[in-house]
């Protein structure tokens, strides 16, 4: 019978975005790669058949009832999908966790130790007893909540009190467990008086007030001036009241004019004082976007809660001991140390609580060892979850998988490998290849040459992105696909690819242009640290995932460069003759809908719209520029309101997106399509790849400079009506700093974390031209990376660790590739590795 299974997925005709009618068989139980360029299409393969079909026919088996309440997936667009099991999916980038979020909450594991503090901890009485634990009191905590039952009561067996002992509930610090004064965050925040008046040699008419330059604010200054305060006066010599009202002035209304750039006059009778304090404040507790909040943390300064020391916890809590540890110095243990703990416990529970116990501490060990297979030993239950990195929270998703043990699974990987170090991808590859051992398949979207190396079967897609892609290149054993002369990542395996890619500075000349220096005393896991990072050059800060190389980039760098009257307290000093701009590039999506596409995001609509609106054909028809967007009344299709595409809610089947039928997916009103500039109208344009474009554009020097610099990122394939959102983060990153091409860069730093997340090997290559170029234009360009060929291309690499956590924070190798290299460091010994494979020293 067992002949009889079937071996692969058989997929026929598969079209999901630019996959070309392909036909792909994949192997069941096995470790599938798949791999190619970005934009290639892997990801649609992947996520948009493998993934949506299986999580959709799972779905479709449901009841009605439980249907209405799922997220459905419309049916993908294939001829044929015979053999897919149901689907789990560990995608790139997990949603980052909010403030209220540790690593205990976000892998459940606090969950866990809640349950045990109350179940198998020794409480204290009112008159100070420590309680040993019995089984009374895990049974006190069982009883039902009727309000007769005494659930919870238990008696001192040295003093007889009768007292009520703490539920798993009582220990949860984002409900009855917070702490009183910081209500759980672990942090206190006060808004810092410098931050508010930056450059008190402005006048407030100049801008020397920086909370009024948040939303809404503008016209705060003539809400002083109204006041009675001058507003062309230098802030440091207004008179004391002044600047008292400008802190901390009453609320009150006023009646004002606010000039426009027209010069016509804006009048105001009810126009709000809001003091430099208050407009902080009000705005804080009146917004929910990520964007703003951000913003406004930079007037605050954050510390420690004095009264929980961080940790959250209420601290009555903190009586309750589990054998001498309270609940907060648990928290505090890196995994690797709770994981030792665990023994203690057992040793320390009386013999009547060993099955009890046996079953929890057993849970919380099948929890932890995931974790520790995946290198994440060094967190602690009470790290902050937003400071947990892309790769971290990504392995932290994956181990949730991993205790589920299931068998007869489809687990779809969409690049595991981001934010880890070279040292724990095998870590990686061997938890893949134990899912397909407990009987499961898994598909993996990855370029890493380590994992694709190590996979059972390789699905090649290319060759090359967008339209130029969408087709199976190479497939089969590791082996085929090295000896196939279509693969275009088998030259990254065998290591005859020409990996350094750009002229690289020689060590004496590194800091010839000038360098940044910076001193750190003790944040996370950074104690007195110096550093130094040279000028109009490549820069990479390698190392152990949790070694502090975010915290020393985004936490001390940037902010000290942003604002060097004012660095962060941690910041010990911050030496900068050269550096007057910092820009944080990443590679998140741009936009929120399919509203934003290339030619929205740069200049290219705009001069369409004009474009159009200047001929005589539009002129008669009196359509102007507002004619010409689809986001905009005038000329958006009245059925689709511009977006191309209708939604049908069919009740308990997933809702079906359908083409417009009014305007045929072209997004314009029909009357605006009529018009058309040499044969062609605006959605004829819009559907144009860059490089195609290119030519037609010819005679209009904006659009066509526009469209070369797109070209030379590489991103000459991309339609200019692409919705934004399907960018890739490469191409994302790509496309954000092609603002910035042919400009003088002197002066400017960027700032990238993981360039290389989502990036082929041939595409890393393109991401180091652009680079160049934004270092021949005078810039300075720096990243956190693990990438060992990006590594390889950097002019200066600062390697922290040794390892992660409290075991990190040191900078233990710094210099060329070249000179690393030559260090014990973790990233030194996978450079000697890598330069010797491709023959880099020869």
């Amino acid at each position: 019978m067992s002949q009889n299974r079937p071996t692969q997925i058989e997929i026929i005709g598969a079209k999901v975005n630019n996959l070309k009618n392909i036909d792909v068989n994949v192997p069941l139980n096995q470790l599938v790669a798949i791999t190619g360029k970005s934009g290639s299409g892997k990801s649609s393969l992947a996520m948009g058949v493998l993934y949506s079909e299986g999580m959709r026919r799972y779905v479709s088996s449901l009841s009605t009832y439980t249907r209405r309440r799922l997220s459905q997936a419309k049916p993908t667009d294939a001829t044929s999908i015979k053999h897919i099991p149901s689907a789990i999916a560990l995608k790139q980038r997990p949603s980052v966790p909010d403030v209220r979020s540790t690593v205990g909450t976000v892998t459940e594991a606090l969950n866990i130790v809640r349950l045990i503090f109350s179940r198998l901890g020794s409480p204290r009485c009112p008159n100070g007893h420590q309680v040993p634990p019995t089984l009374a009191i895990a049974q006190a905590m069982d009883l039902p909540n009727d309000g007769q039952s005494g659930m919870g009561e238990i008696v001192c067996p040295t003093c007889g009190v009768t007292f009520m002992a703490y539920s798993a509930e009582d220990f949860a610090f984002n409900a009855y467990g917070a702490c009183p004064t910081c209500d759980g965050t672990g942090m206190t925040r006060q808004i810092d008086s410098r931050k508010l008046i930056p450059n008190p040699k402005l006048t407030i008419r100049e801008g020397a007030v920086a909370s009024w330059k948040v939303p809404g604010r503008s016209f705060i200054p003539f809400v002083v001036e109204a006041a009675g305060v001058d507003i062309d006066t230098p802030y440091e010599e207004l008179s004391a009241s002044a600047q008292a009202f400008v802190l901390h002035g009453e609320r009150k209304e006023y009646e004002i004019n606010i000039p426009t750039r027209t010069g016509k006059v804006f009048h105001m009778d009810h126009a709000v004082y809001e003091n430099a304090y208050n407009a902080i404040e009000d705005t804080l507790n009146n917004t929910d976007n990520v964007r703003t909040i951000k913003r406004l943390d930079k007037f605050y300064t954050f510390s420690e809660c004095p009264t929980c020391h961080g940790s959250r916890f209420n601290p009555k809590l903190l009586t309750q001991l589990l054998v001498d540890k309270n609940i907060a110095e648990v928290s505090d243990l890196e995994l690797v140390q709770l994981q030792q703990f665990i023994p203690a416990i057992r040793a320390w529970l009386p013999d009547n609580m060993q099955a009890l116990g046996d079953k929890l501490l057993t849970e919380l060990e099948g929890l932890l060892q995931p974790l520790m297979n995946l290198g994440l030993d060094y967190l602690t239950l009470s790290r902050a979850g937003n400071t947990l990195s892309t790769g971290e929270l990504q392995r932290i998703q994956l181990s949730r998988t991993l205790r589920t043990e299931t068998t007869g699974v489809l687990y779809v990987l969409d690049e595991p490998s981001i934010g880890l170090h070279a040292a724990n991808v095998q870590g990686l590859i061997t938890i893949m290849k134990n899912l397909v051992e407990q009987g499961n398949s898994v598909v993996v979207v990855d370029h890493d040459p380590a994992i694709i190396s190590a996979a059972d079967h390789v699905v090649e897609i290319g060759p090359d992105s967008g339209e130029l892609g969408g087709q199976v290149i190479a497939q089969g054993s590791v082996d085929d696909i090295l000896a196939d002369p279509q693969s275009r990542m088998a030259p990254f395996i065998t290591g005859s690819a020409q990996l350094i890619q750009r002229p690289l500075a020689a060590a004496d000349d590194l800091f010839k242009a000038g360098r940044i220096d910076i001193g750190i005393e003790h944040y996370h896991n950074i104690n007195h640290l110096e550093t130094s990072f040279p000028v109009n050059r490549f820069t990479v800060v390698s190392g152990f995932s949790g070694a502090g190389k975010s915290t020393l980039v985004f936490d001390a760098l940037i902010p000290s460069l942003e604002s060097p009257k004012t660095p962060p307290a941690f910041v010990d000093h911050i030496d900068n003759k050269t550096i007057k701009h910092v820009y944080a590039i990443d590679a998140t999506p741009i936009g929120k809908n399919i509203r934003s596409t290339l030619a929205t995001y740069t200049n290219v609509l705009d001069e369409l719209r004009d474009l159009f609106a200047a001929l005589p054909e539009s002129q008669e028809h009196g359509f102007d520029k507002r004619y010409f967007s689809y986001n905009l009344k005038q000329g958006a299709c009245p059925t689709c309101n511009g977006t191309g595409e209708i939604n049908l809610d069919i009740q308990y089947l997933p809702d079906m997106q359908q083409v417009c039928p009014t305007c045929n997916g072209e997004r314009y009103n029909p009357e605006v399509l009529q018009i058309r500039w040499h044969g062609k109208n605006i959605s004829d344009l819009l559907k144009l790849a860059v490089t195609a474009a290119i030519p037609v554009f010819a005679d209009v020097p904006k659009i066509e400079a526009t469209l070369k610099v797109l070209d030379e990122m590489g991103l000459g394939y991309i339609p200019l009506g692409e919705s934004t959102v399907t960018l890739s983060g490469g191409e994302s990153q790509r496309l954000r700093l092609s603002k910035y091409i042919n400009k003088s860069q002197k002066g400017t730093l960027f700032v990238f974390d993981e360039p290389s997340i989502g990036l082929h090997p041939l595409d890393v290559q393109v991401l180091l031209h652009v680079l160049q170029t934004l270092i021949e234009q005078g810039g300075t360009v720096l990243a956190i990376e693990h990438d060992l060929d990006l590594i390889e291309n950097a002019d200066y690499v600062i390697d922290m660790g040794p390892s992660g956590g409290d075991r990190g924070g040191q900078i233990i190798a710094s210099g060329t590739p070249a000179q690393v290299a030559q260090e014990k460091s973790l990233t030194g010994q996978y450079l000697h590795e890598q330069r010797e494979h491709f023959h880099l020293d020869d």
